[in-house]
């Protein structure tokens, strides 16, 4: 159920409004908007009745949300939602870029990429500390190790860095170190580790499942807003399909549908998308014109010797050619890098 305020609303009123909710062993979510509060509410067994929040001072509906996930349906906060990572803002009028190695190698290859995402126009860092990985005998990360050299790339060119963690103690490790936390796509539906996410306190990328619906993705972030944490920012990385000539098929269908179902932003991957170099820049671009809020993107020093995913990855003088060409669609619909 939604808690519509009224514009004039003190926030003594909805302070009211939440104690109430919690006296009833529920669990209230305010949500501010441009014009008033709402107050989303969850842990509910069986429908409420509206009547039981109308006669609150300071309320003026109660409202059924009618979708299986609430806290990210429309429904409930028809604002887009803009997360602030460190500094970047990813939704609203901008385009956020991230750019970085599929895996944190060394300190020196990461700190050289890290200068090529800086001086090629991205904004934020990533870099695959923990890599889960199809084969158990390629290569799975550095750990805490890189966590470490990912941190410093970050802090030496300002910018923000994001990384995948894939249990409760992998979390646990990486919070000192990451400005966002990202659930990859073979996690989506791991709600144990969604719950430790939602608790580090950092905002979250969370990537769709190769094989997710649209509304087991939202039903999963919804794991993440339940759980009280509100900066989620939604990846579309490829689903499996039938195509024998890439990687995944890169579902674009999905930015505009998630937009409409929802208030979260969503960026793209062309580069697990596709799984092709060649192919990058081109769906990066339609991901851009189709509406999604950025894009997270493979680049490496060196890829030809990448110790994963070099095959999808960009030359930093691609990654650079890449984000100039995204200025131009960027402008036309009234959005700026």
């Amino acid at each position: 159920m939604l808690i519509i305020m009224s514009r004039e609303a003190t926030p003594q009123q909805i302070e009211d409004v939440i104690t109430h909710i919690t006296e009833l062993g529920l669990r209230a979510h305010p949500i501010p908007g441009e014009m008033r509060t709402a107050i989303g509410i969850t842990g509910n067994q069986g429908p409420l009745h509206p009547e039981e929040f109308e006669n609150l001072p300071g309320v003026v509906q109660a409202v059924r949300v009618t979708k299986s996930f609430k806290l990210v349906s429309r429904e409930t906060k028809p604002e887009d939602t803009i997360v602030n990572v460190s500094g970047v803002k990813i939704g609203g009028a901008g385009l956020a870029i991230i750019g970085g190695p599929c895996s944190v190698e060394s300190r020196d290859q990461i700190l050289k990429s890290a200068e090529q995402v800086k001086t090629g126009g991205g904004h934020m860092l990533r870099g695959g500390a923990f890599k889960p990985r199809t084969s158990p005998y390629a290569f799975r990360g550095k750990g805490k190790d890189a966590l470490e050299w990912l941190a410093l790339a970050g802090k030496e060119f300002s910018l923000p860095v994001v990384s995948e963690v894939v249990d409760a103690e992998s979390c646990e490790m990486a919070i000192p170190y990451l400005d966002m936390m990202q659930v990859g796509a073979r996690n989506m539906q791991n709600f144990a580790l969604l719950e430790s996410v939602a608790k580090s306190g950092r905002p979250v990328l969370l990537k769709r499942g190769p094989a997710a619906s649209l509304d087991e993705l939202l039903n999963a972030a919804e794991y993440l807003l339940a759980a009280g944490n509100y900066q989620v920012v939604l990846c579309e990385r490829g689903i499996r399909s039938f195509s024998d000539f890439a990687r995944n098929t890169l579902d674009l269908n999905i930015v505009p549908a998630a937009k409409e179902a929802s208030h979260l932003p969503i960026i793209v991957d062309p580069s697990h998308g596709t799984g092709h170099r060649k192919m990058v820049t081109p769906l990066a671009r339609a991901a851009v014109a189709v509406g999604a809020d950025g894009l997270i993107v493979e680049v490496h020093p060196d890829p030809d010797h990448a110790l994963s995913d070099g095959y999808q990855t960009l030359f930093p003088q691609q990654f650079a050619a890449l984000v100039s060409s995204l200025k131009p669609i960027a402008e036309s619909l009234g959005r700026a890098l």
